[in-house]
């Protein structure tokens, strides 16, 4: 991974929809489980890390961290996901997009996203805002990557998005409402939350689908969107653990749900998004 990956705007000025937001982006470590976390974001970006010229394979993914659009968990969802997927030539975009704002105080913020995460009804209003917001950030980043993919060695129809959560709601939400400068090639959402209605169209991309059995909180959105993927004609991998949980990204926990991402390359292989010698 390059020792200094390029940090891009999505949007050439203020982002639409949220030009008179003036909270301050904040990073929090949370104290009752160590989780590593940006909020408050404003300006949303896309880091570019890029793999070695000389094992590059021209294939990219926008990577969406989650947080239940109260914050991103941009370490285990992102940048330690970036590190996996440009070791083996992918080159891997964290997308930074937009959350509801909260408390400056880390403790204020801590016990008040606890209180919402307890009413799952109340987490879904409040949130509905920064869904449309972070699903307009990542049609953005689709468009900036394919925009630069000559300038960063990417064939522009091989580069696909990846989201965690509430990043796997703004991940499928992207290749449900693409036009063709915004489809990805690919689509994985892990452990991602899809709530309401939604419809697939006839030119959503393949996707790759991974969730724990015992996350009560993805089962009931995971499994309808499966089935409207296959009934729609469009190809879907589904891998679902025994357990894992909700969140577990890249940390180690001693179960099979600690190498879904081994899978996902394969994946990426058989689909031809890989060269098969890789």
């Amino acid at each position: 991974m390059t020792a200094q990956p390029e940090v891009l705007a999505l949007w050439p000025g203020a982002a639409p929809g949220s030009e008179d937001w003036t909270h301050r982006e904040r990073r929090t470590v949370r104290k009752s489980d160590g989780l590593r976390l940006v909020r408050n974001i404003v300006r949303p970006t896309l880091t570019v890390h890029l793999p070695d010229p000389a094992t590059a394979t021209g294939t990219g993914v926008v990577v969406a961290p989650g947080g239940a659009f109260h914050f991103l968990a941009d370490a285990h969802e992102g940048t330690d996901v970036a590190a996996w997927l440009t070791e083996r030539g992918i080159a891997a975009l964290v997308l930074r997009y937009r959350v509801l704002p909260t408390a400056d105080d880390d403790d204020a913020f801590e016990a008040e996203f606890d209180r919402r995460m307890a009413d799952l009804q109340t987490i879904w209003s409040l949130t509905r805002e920064a869904r449309d917001m972070g699903v307009a950030d990542g049609l953005q980043a689709m468009r900036v990557a394919r925009r630069h993919a000559g300038e960063w060695g990417l064939d522009p129809e091989r580069i696909g998005i990846m989201g965690f959560s509430a990043g796997g709601y703004v991940a499928t939400w992207v290749a449900m409402q693409h036009d063709a400068e915004t489809r990805p090639a690919f689509v994985a959402p892990i452990y991602g939350a899809l709530f309401g209605e939604f419809s697939v169209p006839p030119s959503a991309p393949p996707m790759f689908m991974a969730f724990a059995t015992d996350d009560a909180l993805i089962v009931p959105s995971c499994l309808p969107l499966y089935a409207a993927w296959r009934e729609a004609g469009q190809r879907v991998e589904l891998h679902a653990y025994a357990r894992g949980g909700h969140g577990f990204g890249m940390r180690k926990n001693g179960l099979p749900s600690d190498h879904w991402i081994d899978l996902f390359h394969a994946w990426l292989k058989a689909e031809s998004f890989l060269p098969p010698s890789d």
